[in-house]
């Protein structure tokens, strides 16, 4: 291997897998898996964790059949969902043994159908940081009347800096010093119908933001400095935090991380197991970091329906936005054929979207551009299917089976 990622990292072959679609008779929107880039990613990953067990991200899979799938490998273990209901299906119909809840919920009907499973409550873990939220479980139903439920703490990871009027990270979790997990703790060991199992802790200002935009160098400089102050801060802090909570509970697991901090989270020696998700299926976004480039592994295709000019297409649907800050990173980005782009004033489109281009020119009504997304679950949310692609020995590419997402189960969690 060389130092540079973006150069030891497999590309699709787009021209091979718009013909494999196309021979198996699949209309579009089609969102397609690379399974050679694929198996390229979990071993990446796995590489990447240094030993450390990773726990796979469902929020940025959604495929339930791949989810299975990367549980079987060695390294991975456990998933990190994003849904009560979600992971009460996924314990049940996926026979997932270990399966914590990434966000505290406030869904009612969901905790009450899940606590009517006692099988499933031994396999399910709440996230709480606030006492608010295990009074709402009590509401739902009391201690009496329930099996014990399993909760972890959900330990904020931000930097916090002078005085706390800097804060770089995401806004989430209440608790962030040792007296604030402490004295959580030992309000859910002393209240009937709790047991502490764990912690969860997630630095997205490492994992989430990118080191290596391009024309980008005083901010790539600014964020890698950033970035290793702050799990430099982040590994002393947990591990004072998780030692003290070790004096009051019986910790199971120390859950961290994400797809973009696999390194420098396997460092910390207070973590058990790492979250990651959006590595698997390499999402665009994952493009601007330095220390590691996930292969482009799923990518979805869309009819042109419409030649409005020599030089622009109209294709059918394609407003596959993903969430966060609006910017043109949010956008899916057309990658097949190259030389294409979007059209400032209309963009990426709910039911179509132009692009223009010199690309444009050679493209015919019926013809299909591929996109690469943004970020991997939402892609999921918008397709009820995926066509797995395999290469054969001399390269030729085909459909070797189709799954359907969680969309295509049925399932709509958020």
């Amino acid at each position: 291997m060389t130092d540079n990622p973006a150069v030891d990292t497999p590309r699709p072959d787009w021209a091979a897998i718009d013909d494999a679609v196309r021979r198996a008779g699949l209309d579009s929107p089609v969102l397609t898996l690379d399974l050679d880039l694929l198996e390229h990613n979990i071993a990446d990953l796995r590489r990447r964790a240094s030993g450390v067990p990773i726990r796979v991200a469902s929020k940025s899979l959604r495929v339930r059949s791949i989810i299975d799938d990367v549980l079987s490998r060695d390294g991975y273990a456990g998933v990190l969902a994003f849904d009560a209901a979600e992971a009460h299906w996924l314990a049940t119909e996926s026979g997932v043994s270990d399966v914590l809840l990434g966000y505290p919920t406030a869904k009612k009907e969901a905790l009450a159908t899940l606590f009517a499973d006692e099988f499933a409550c031994r396999r399910v873990t709440l996230l709480v940081d606030d006492v608010a939220q295990l009074d709402l479980v009590d509401a739902v139903l009391p201690p009496a009347k329930r099996p014990v439920v399993r909760v972890a703490i959900d330990l904020d990871a931000s930097l916090r800096a002078v005085g706390g009027r800097v804060h770089l990270g995401v806004r989430r979790s209440p608790i962030h010093s040792v007296d604030q997990a402490t004295a959580l703790a030992r309000t859910i060991v002393g209240r009937d119908g709790f047991a502490l199992v764990g912690v969860m802790s997630y630095e997205a200002q490492v994992a989430g933001l990118g080191n290596d935009v391009d024309g980008k160098f005083a901010m790539n400089t600014a964020v890698s400095a950033i970035q290793a102050v702050s799990m430099t801060e982040i590994r002393h802090r947990r591990g004072k935090v998780i030692s003290a909570l070790r004096e009051i509970a019986d910790l199971e697991f120390v859950n961290a991380g994400g797809t973009g901090s696999l390194e420098e989270t396997a460092k910390d020696k207070s973590v058990t197991d790492i979250a990651a998700g959006s590595g698997l299926f390499g999402g665009h976004l994952f493009d601007n970091y330095r220390h590691f480039r996930p292969a482009p592994a799923m990518a979805f295709g869309l009819d042109v329906l419409r030649r409005p000019d020599d030089e622009i297409v109209t294709c059918a649907g394609g407003g596959w936005i993903a969430s966060g800050p609006p910017a043109q990173d949010r956008l899916p980005k057309p990658v097949w054929p190259e030389g294409l782009e979007y059209i400032s004033t209309e963009s990426a489109g709910e039911v179509q979207t132009p692009l223009t281009g010199a690309a444009a020119r050679g493209l015919s009504v019926g013809d299909r551009v591929w996109f690469r997304h943004t970020k991997s679950g939402e892609v999921a949310e918008r397709a009820a299917r995926v066509a797995l692609i395999k290469r054969d020995s001399s390269g030729v590419a085909d459909v070797v089976d189709v799954v359907p997402t969680y969309r295509g189960e049925g399932k709509c969690f958020l």
